[in-house]
């Protein structure tokens, strides 16, 4: 059964761990789409382990495309045709034995072949290779995604207008920020994700940024089978739609749960 949304501590995710980062990296022109579910439909398909996090009594899946640039191990320096590249995924919201909220993804389609091997093997996600296109004229942005895999007809196309920064009243502690106990700050402010492979244990990590500056945003056009290929199934338009031009990540160490 899912917990009462105040009764988790969303706060703690987004501190800094203590850790040195396995990785560093930046994600640009981020749309994140969600649509509002029965949590009987979602629930099933998660691990065991993890429990399904709602808002308002409801599942969340979301489609976020955006692009990602400098991409690179502590150790190293961005290289250049690997570092940078686009993705799109397919994520839902969980916790962990009544605490840490996160991101579990049932799809991450990249269009680098490499990163997407690796993010396979080192981070046990579940990625796909995909041929996919951004691009933005005014404030009019567009992505296109089809994915590579022989026999999939996952993919899709959504164009949105951007629109002022999100402002959520006198209580907004910074401009853009979305305020904690809002559905949007439910929806984006997410720092940890849970991984697995097959049948096989369960993993966490942490990503940290700044808060995330968000955008309104408005659809223009949205099509996609994205969701359909993990089995998902919306009966309704999303209900929910936000933009961030930018944020600079750090990625913490996988560790068993």
């Amino acid at each position: 059964m899912a917990l009462v949304i105040d009764e988790i501590d969303r706060a703690a995710p987004a501190r800094r761990p203590l850790d040195r980062p396995a990785g560093y990296h930046r994600w640009h022109n981020l749309l994140f789409v969600h649509w509002r579910l029965d949590p009987a439909i979602i629930e099933p398909m998660l691990p065991r382990g993890l429990s399904l996090d709602t808002w308002d009594g409801s599942a969340w899946i979301g489609l976020v495309p955006f692009a990602i640039s400098g991409l690179r191990p502590y150790w190293f320096l961005p290289v250049p045709g690997v570092s940078a590249f686009n993705e799109i995924n397919v994520r839902t919201y969980v916790y962990y034995r009544g605490g840490n909220p996160g991101v579990w993804f049932f799809s991450l389609d990249a269009t680098s072949v490499l990163a997407a091997r690796v993010a396979r093997w080192r981070w046990r996600l579940n990625y796909f290779s995909t041929d996919m296109r951004l691009r933005q004229s005014g404030d009019i942005i567009h992505y296109e995604a089809l994915r590579r895999q022989r026999g999939s007809k996952a993919g899709a196309r959504v164009v949105a207008r951007i629109g002022t920064q999100l402002d959520q009243g006198p209580e907004q502690r910074v401009p853009g920020q979305a305020k904690p106990g809002t559905l949007t700050h439910f929806l984006l402010d997410r720092y940890i994700l849970y991984a697995q492979q097959g049948a096989g244990p369960l993993f966490t990590a942490q990503v940290h940024h700044a808060p995330y500056c968000v955008r309104e945003a408005h659809l223009l056009a949205c099509e996609q089978t994205m969701l359909a290929a993990s089995g998902i199934m919306p009966d309704e338009p999303p209900s929910h739609v936000a933009y961030c031009e930018r944020a600079d990540v750090e990625v913490f160490p996988l560790r068993r749960v």
